[in-house]
């Protein structure tokens, strides 16, 4: 998922957070909207950034 179809999700459902889970559907971090709003507003941003590139810096979930 992009970040800005992850940003489109957030909107529609009106949360301020996403849970991120990999392939086998185990949560692999937290993102914010904040976070995703600051990977937008970076200079090295390209349309096609992956959520799980912005999420690395975050601790997994539990």
């Amino acid at each position: 998922m992009t970040v800005e179809v992850a940003l489109s999700v957030m909107a529609a459902a009106r949360t301020g957070q996403l849970l991120v889970c990999d392939g086998d559907d185990r949560p692999t971090g937290l993102v914010t909207r904040a976070q995703l709003a600051a990977a937008r507003a970076a200079s090295s941003y390209t349309d096609r950034l992956r959520l799980r590139d912005v999420v690395g810096a975050v601790a997994p979930a539990r």
